[in-house]
């Protein structure tokens, strides 16, 4: 069989003339359903208004005998009539619009029904001719209804694949203007992330090359100067850390009396052992002053350690109390902590920590935004595969639907 190709923005107009022939007789037939639907309605409606004003002039009179029923056939027509001006008559012949009528006349079928069955019994015996005339056109509403979902149902069918195809093309074009605003999308997103790598890239030169300066080569040799000698306080003072604490519970429940300038000492080294040593005067009387005190505690017995610790910390308390076990490293570390300061605080070094940070914080800012974007990229090509295969299923489900309608075999040029 050959093979015919159809560009998509024309298929509807070839498949509108190849299927005129079979489609204009069942939409010419819909189109004097839907006429023979209105006039019934438009009959029945009449006829319940001819009850309505029937027993309203029964009403009228007064009648003790009559006025019940007369009343009861007024409401009844009111009902009817509510209910059938509530029907919608689409004269659109497409296949949608004749089922969702077909739909809501079967559902008012059953409600006049519904209405008759309630209300008859209290209106018999009286206007019989009335009910006559009515059960007749309601009769004939119920059968064209039946007549309408038989059309429907078997030769009107072939009007749903034709709308479904259009809707497909609809469907189809919607699904290539999406592909190509995601390919642009995403171009535009691969562009950015090339142009972000090569700023990350240079961010990165820059911030080695303010880095690899005189000045923060010996900034950096001080601050590890500065640490080594951190650890040999703390190395020093490793076997008090526990009896501080304990001191400093002790102070503050009374039971040791220390000075509060010494508690605040106290907290210090506890903190950071060499800012507090290079912050006292030479000879650290503060840190002596505390502990003597701890001293004293411990032999009282107040302050609680396995023998092994308490003489370690006995030693260590001699060696500072006795020996000035730390005057070579307060003086180290005054002299370290004074050079860093000078670094620190000179205009070079100043300007270098300032753009250094710059540098830093944009290079932060830059890699968050590089994330970002890889992230959308990766969720955009798989919205792009996704496009892809649901253009090809609509592709192959509209040649389907054509085929099963023409008997040809088309293929359908997505490209303009």
């Amino acid at each position: 069989m050959s093979q015919t190709q159809i560009r998509l923005l024309e298929v509807k107009q070839w498949l509108s003339k190849d299927t005129e022939a079979l489609i204009e007789p069942l939409h010419g037939k819909a189109r004097n359903l839907l006429k023979e639907i209105k006039e019934r309605i438009d009959d029945a409606t009449d006829s319940s208004r001819k009850i309505l004003q029937n027993s309203q002039s029964e009403m009228d009179k007064s009648n003790p005998k009559t006025h019940r029923f007369a009343r009861n056939a007024n409401k009844f027509a009111e009902g009817l009539i509510g209910t059938l001006n509530a029907l919608k008559i689409s004269d659109s012949p497409q296949y949608e619009s004749v089922r969702v009528l077909c739909d809501d006349l079967e559902r008012t079928c059953a409600s006049v029904d519904q209405l008759r069955r309630s209300a008859y019994p209290y209106i018999s015996p009286y206007f019989i001719f009335d009910r006559r005339r009515l059960d007749v056109f309601i009769k004939r509403l119920y059968d064209i209804s039946k007549e309408m979902r038989g059309f429907l149902n078997s030769k009107y069918a072939v009007v749903k694949t034709v709308d479904d195809a259009y809707s497909n093309v609809d469907k189809l074009a919607q699904t290539l203007d999406g592909t190509k605003q995601n390919d642009e999308s995403l171009r535009q997103t691969e562009e950015k992330m090339l142009s972000l790598e090569k700023e990350i890239t240079e961010t990165k030169e820059k911030l080695l090359l303010v880095s690899s300066k005189s000045e923060f080569h010996e900034l950096a040799k001080s601050d590890q100067r500065v640490d080594e000698l951190r650890a040999e306080v703390k190395h020093d003072l490793r076997y008090l850390q526990k009896p501080f604490y304990k001191l400093q519970s002790l102070s503050r429940s009374g039971e040791v009396a220390v000075p509060p300038d010494e508690i605040r000492k106290l907290e210090e080294y506890l903190e950071d052992p060499l800012t507090a040593l290079t912050a006292e005067d030479n000879g650290y009387s503060t840190l002596k002053s505390i502990l003597k005190k701890l001293d004293s505690t411990m032999t009282q017995g107040k302050l609680k350690l396995k023998a092994t610790r308490l003489r370690k910390a006995q030693d260590q308390t001699n060696a500072v109390l006795s020996k000035n076990s730390l005057d070579q490293l307060q003086k180290n570390g005054q002299e370290a902590l004074a050079q860093r300061r000078q670094l620190l605080s000179s205009e070079a070094t100043r300007t270098l920590q300032s753009e250094l940070m710059q540098l830093q914080e944009k290079l932060e800012t830059l890699q968050k935004e590089y994330e970002f974007t890889t992230v959308r990229s990766k969720a955009l090509k798989s919205d792009q595969m996704k496009l892809k295969e649901r253009t090809e299923y609509l592709r192959k489900e509209l040649e389907g639907k054509i085929a099963q309608l023409t008997r040809k075999s088309v293929q359908i040029v997505l490209t303009a």
